[in-house]
């Protein structure tokens, strides 16, 4: 029996399987995402969509949907579906599923009268293209097959609508045709391995609903564009490949190309499969850059992100060394002034994170533990321009204070992880000193010390070899409250000393070098257990706090300002379960792995066979935001790898 299956009343159920979704990367910037059962409820789903360099690398939704319908015994059947106006379904599609795997391909079983089909799908891996394999398991009798293709060519943000702008031409090419709707956007061939006629009937289907973006408080229809179907022949046990391509196919390879793709696969047949899967997504490789990005379906590249999630992707269970460097000199390519891009394009990156910075040395950390004995040869150079911008200061006032702690300031900006804006206004600003911003200032400037004496640094040595008695000191009388037992949030010349029960003090207990006393950090792990852990992550913000928010729902403005104040995040459990392995030891094993395996129960949920970046604080956490985020399945990755390389035997 399949580890991720869905049983028909589940599938028939549109509360149920459109609230479940699938998302598939080539490794290269393009992705597939749709529901279960292919009911696209968000302007980011789409069977192709890809970064389009004439258009900034941002990616389009090119291919949106594919009907596929059974013609059998002079009847039609569709098993597409598309929500209109009213709660109004149609075709309806998924009342045909009789099956719905996830374990190696996305795969349905749809059973109309006397025929069953299968329909499997996959993209390529670093190629922009689209498979899906049509097999007849039964039919009594020959019967055709309609295929008709719903393009978009519109950026993944956006949302399109019938117009006279539009090229509704096609070209026929080998087994198929070629589209371009608009000018700058490559074309896109839609071919088959075997003879297919193509009716060109071109229309738009007006009023098409997204049903997560009206939630989102989004606008949430358009119009989609058809150019026709494509009919075939077809009998039991006919295998049929269909290709959407920026570049024309061979189509007589299709069938061999589509197993060939199929072979080898992580089979999702457990947890940690699952998991292991869902990693290797995040991983994209253009133009000679190797990224990670932050999440799907709408997260570029964010470098505190990258830095944070790049143990758990690249060295968990693989240890590769060589991906974990080309992420790491991708992002030392990018850096300016002592900072990394916090998000934004190759073209118009941002600045605006001070932790970044910190993070990348966390990630040498991590780099080294593995095994990287290059470190100081290929990192010491930007490690020392960070500690030299931080020191001397550098953009968005961000600078040292004689107390050798970091302290940030920039009117109308947040420069922590905690980073949501309303109207112009940060949520959660946290100006001055922050306490995971000085935890990782005083780790990195511990780390960076080592580093120089293999560097052979004497200079740097001499100069700073005083710094992290300096901000240690520092460190507890800023943070430190005997009397509650834990460390202020964050602490600024206006307004003093913020003790709201925040998860950004666990960090300051997980790092290699903490500050921290083991009493202390006790302390805080067990006010951080007390009332931040959930079984899904920690929560932003203590309920106990007026400010706390439970639920993450609303427009924009409503779902930012819960963003941080109370939201949970799966990424916080590494930190916490390390901090809590670092203090309680062997008697910690078995609540960490309760944490960290209980995670399983959202493998057939929100993002099926991966994780979510957000849950409620509330129970029962229902999951929000990207259905598949990357320091989500890297600190949990990460976590499953120190429980199994230093713990497996108890």
């Amino acid at each position: 029996m399949s580890y991720i299956k869905f049983e028909k009343e589940q599938i028939v159920n549109l509360e149920y399987s459109l609230s479940r979704e699938v998302i598939r990367t080539n490794r290269a910037g393009s992705y597939s995402s749709t529901t279960i059962v292919g009911c696209n409820t968000r302007k980011y789903h789409g069977l192709l969509v890809c970064p389009v360099d004439a258009f900034g690398g941002e990616r389009y939704v090119l291919l949106s949907a594919l009907d596929v319908t059974v013609v059998y015994n002079e009847s039609s059947f569709n098993t597409g579906i598309r929500k209109y106006k009213g709660d109004y379904y149609s075709p309806k599609g998924h009342k045909y599923i009789e099956e719905l795997e996830m374990e190696t391909i996305p795969s349905r079983i749809y059973r109309v009268g006397g025929v069953r089909l299968r329909h499997e799908r996959l993209l390529v891996h670093y190629e922009e293209q689209y498979l899906a394999r049509l097999t007849i398991l039964e039919a009594s009798e020959p019967m055709k097959l309609q295929i008709r293709p719903f393009l978009a060519f519109r950026n993944v943000h956006q949302l399109t609508h019938a117009n006279l702008c539009a090229n509704t031409k096609v070209e026929f090419v080998e087994n198929g045709i070629r589209s371009c709707m608009y000018e700058g956007f490559p074309d896109l061939y839609m071919q088959f391995s075997t003879n297919a006629e193509f009716i060109h009937v071109p229309d738009w289907y007006l009023g098409v609903e997204y049903t997560e973006e009206q939630k989102r408080g989004y606008d949430y229809s358009e119009d989609i564009f058809t150019p026709g179907f494509f009919e075939l022949e077809a009998k039991q046990g006919d295998v049929i490949v269909f290709s959407a391509s920026t570049k024309p196919e061979k189509t007589s390879g299709l069938k061999t190309k589509f197993t060939k793709n199929v072979t080898g696969k992580i089979p999702r047949n457990n947890y940690v499969n699952c998991i292991r899967n869902a990693a290797q997504q995040f991983i994209e490789k253009r133009h000679g850059k190797t990224l990670i990005i932050a999440g799907y379906p709408w997260f570029g590249s964010w470098g505190r992100d990258t830095f944070i999630a790049l143990p758990g992707l690249a060295l968990a269970r693989k240890n590769n060394l060589e991906l974990y460097r080309e992420v790491l000199d991708t992002q030392v390519g990018r850096m300016e002034n002592g900072l990394f891009p916090n998000m934004g394009g190759i073209s118009n990156p941002a600045f605006n994170s001070v932790d970044a910075p910190l993070w990348f040395f966390w990630a040498v950390q991590q780099y080294i533990g593995a095994g990287g004995k290059d470190a100081a040869e290929k990192y010491w150079a930007p490690m020392k321009a960070v500690i030299g911008a931080f020191t001397g200061g550098t953009a968005y006032n961000i600078h040292m204070r004689d107390n050798g702690l970091i302290y940030a300031d920039a009117p109308g900006k947040s420069l922590t992880w905690m980073d949501a804006v309303v109207n112009g206004v940060p949520v959660t600003q946290r100006k001055g000193y922050a306490i995971e911003i000085n935890a990782l200032w005083y780790n990195a400037v511990s780390i960076a010390l080592e580093i120089a004496w293999e560097a052979k640094d004497k200079k740097f040595v001499k100069e700073f070899s005083p710094l992290p008695d300096l901000i240690k000191k520092s460190f507890h009388e800023v943070f430190w409250n005997p009397d509650r037992g834990y460390l202020a949030d964050y602490v600024n010349d206006e307004e003093g000393k913020n003790f709201l029960v925040r998860p950004n003090m666990v960090i300051a207990v997980s790092l290699p070098f903490s500050a921290l006393s083991e009493e202390e950090m006790k302390r805080v792990l067990d006010v951080a257990d007390k009332e931040l852990v959930t079984p899904r992550g920690l929560r932003t913000l203590s309920p106990s706090s007026p400010l706390y928010k439970g639920t993450y729902r609303g427009t924009q403005e409503e779902r930012d300002s819960a963003y941080h104040n109370g939201t949970v995040w799966p990424w916080l459990f590494g930190p916490f379960c390390e901090g809590w392995l670092r203090v309680y030891g062997n008697q910690g094993v078995n609540k960490v792995r309760r944490l960290i395996y209980g995670l399983e129960e959202v493998m057939s949920e929100h993002g099926v066979s991966t994780i979510s970046e957000i849950y409620d604080g509330d129970p029962p956490h229902a999951p929000n935001g990207a259905i598949s985020q990357a320091w989500s399945v890297g600190e949990v990755l990460r976590i499953i790898d120190l429980l199994e390389s230093k713990y497996s035997n108890l």
